[in-house]
């Protein structure tokens, strides 16, 4: 069977989805389990930038390293990817919009409909325009919900069928 491959997405891939990018990595490394992560945003504007310095300050104070350079999401990218994760609604509309218009049937789904302490909440919040405090939540939610994606993973139970919309 080949590397699954799954695409982390928020809005700008500066902030969530790298955040999630590193988390997912860190938890398949650590239960031994073979996966490609990728991340991506759905807008432009800070394609081939850095990490937001302030989730990577927060990441590094509790042990994440985040890296890499901001991509947009590509219907190319939507398509290699076996589980596509949307940190947020609006980033779920947006992805689904892409994969229906462009005929793609990766399974696209919010990442916190994983996490075990979501308790009906499934946005990964927004740290940009907010306080430190943001980026750290952000961290420990998003690691938290990858290593339940990642054990998912491994049971066979994700990447769902392709072609649901959600």
């Amino acid at each position: 069977m080949a590397r699954p491959l799954v695409l982390a997405v928020c809005l700008g891939n500066i902030c969530r989805s790298p955040t999630a990018e590193a988390a997912l990595t860190e938890a398949a490394g650590e239960l031994g389990v073979d996966l490609e992560v990728r991340s991506a945003g759905t807008g432009d504007w800070h394609v081939g930038r850095p990490p937001d310095a302030r989730m990577r300050e927060a990441a590094a104070a509790l042990n994440l390293l985040l890296s890499g350079r901001a991509e947009q999401v590509s219907v190319a990218a939507l398509q290699a990817a076996d589980l596509v994760l949307a940190m947020d609604r609006s980033n779920l509309a947006d992805l689904q919009r892409l994969a229906q218009s462009s005929g793609v049937s990766t399974d696209i789904c919010l990442f916190r409909e994983f996490d075990p302490e979501a308790d009906g909440e499934l946005d990964v919040p927004d740290p940009y325009y907010g306080g430190s405090e943001g980026f750290t939540e952000v961290v420990i939610m998003v690691r938290r919900t990858s290593r339940r994606i990642v054990e998912l993973i491994a049971s066979g139970e994700l990447p769902r069928d392709p072609g649901v919309v959600r």
